[in-house]
């Protein structure tokens, strides 16, 4: 991770946020807008509380089918689900369930399963109604691994980053059936060493993923050299998105609906709003929002009125810092970015 400054946490409040736009030398160069015309401010709130002392949350995603939403401890693997209309989470999968001691990336798919990543080992596929393991997949090797994030394609093959090597892994459906109620290796299916270039040992580099509409491409954020990579899925070639007004510095999580992207900037309180191009090749930034509010955001997701943010705080005494944390830990709702 990037080193930290100091953010100050702001929880169970909503603030109106100011929004920068691409660079501050292209605002200057502009007549500013009519009032009546100007964006609308964002605003921030907390969504839902999370119940613990050391929570840290890392991961959160929507269920499509029945609208709750899941958030995972980073410190302990406990996973929380979220019921819309109840402010306070409850106990989905205990800490240290099936062995998992993380729980990082999280992805709720159409066929009532949930994907938890452990950054230690892999990842494990859950029934949301029986709350059972349906199957587990690991990472082979001696070699470092950090398992982080994963995507659900539209054909439902699952895409996982790892951070300490550069690679994607895929799991697919037919992957997933066979090793119903076991274990099985989780495979590269995409090394971007090459494309990411290399980096000084422990350094984290793949974060966020997600797969276009269509299931065209993957869309990957290098957290530590700031580019975005397409990743075709037809072919595996791997290309640089050019970017437009900004990078991907500090990028954690994504979301992407339709053309527009939004990606987390953790130790900096930062999402932003990017325009890709139906090819996947480019993205311009559309706005930019930087808040302490958000106490260092790890990742979102995007569900009915707007965005659902974690609020890691890893800088108060948790992974990354020392101080204490501000109680209880939750999700926040950004609405207007």
């Amino acid at each position: 991770m990037p080193s930290l400054r100091t953010v100050a946490a702001v929880a169970g409040t909503t603030l109106a946020l100011t929004l920068a736009g691409p660079t501050s030398a292209a605002l200057a160069a502009r007549p500013a807008a009519p009032a009546a015309l100007a964006a609308p401010a964002a605003t921030v709130s907390t969504a839902f509380e999370l119940p613990g002392a050391r929570v840290y949350p890392e991961g959160v995603t929507a269920d499509p089918r029945t609208g709750e939403l899941y958030a995972g401890s980073y410190t302990d693997g406990t996973v929380f689900r979220m019921t819309p209309g109840r402010r306070v989470a409850e106990t989905f999968l205990p800490a240290g369930a099936d062995g998992r001691h993380t729980a990082n990336g999280l992805e709720a798919d159409r066929a009532g399963r949930l994907w938890v990543t452990d950054s230690t080992s892999g990842v494990t596929v859950y029934d949301t109604r029986t709350r059972a393991p349906l199957a587990r997949f690991e990472v082979e090797g001696d070699e470092p691994t950090f398992v982080n994030d994963v995507a659900i394609a539209p054909d439902g093959a699952a895409y996982l980053t790892d951070s300490a090597r550069a690679v994607v892994y895929r799991v697919t459906p037919r992957q997933l059936a066979r090793a119903h109620g076991g274990r099985a290796p989780l495979t590269p299916y995409a090394d971007l060493s090459d494309a990411v270039g290399a980096s000084a040992p422990g350094t984290y580099t793949l974060n966020g993923i997600v797969t276009d509409p269509a299931g065209r491409y993957l869309l990957t954020a290098d957290m530590t050299g700031g580019g975005l990579y397409r990743v075709d899925l037809a072919t595996r070639a791997v290309r640089k998105v050019a970017l437009e007004g900004g990078d991907m510095l500090h990028a954690d999580g994504l979301e992407l609906r339709g053309a527009t992207l939004w990606a987390v900037h953790n130790t900096v309180d930062t999402i932003s709003r990017w325009r890709v191009t139906r090819d996947g090749t480019t993205a311009r930034v559309e706005r930019r929002l930087t808040d302490e509010a958000l106490q260092l955001p790890t990742t979102l997701t995007w569900h009915r009125d707007g965005l659902y943010v974690v609020r890691s705080q890893f800088d108060k005494g948790g992974p990354l810092g020392e101080g204490t944390p501000s109680l209880p830990f939750s999700v926040a709702l950004v609405r207007g970015l």
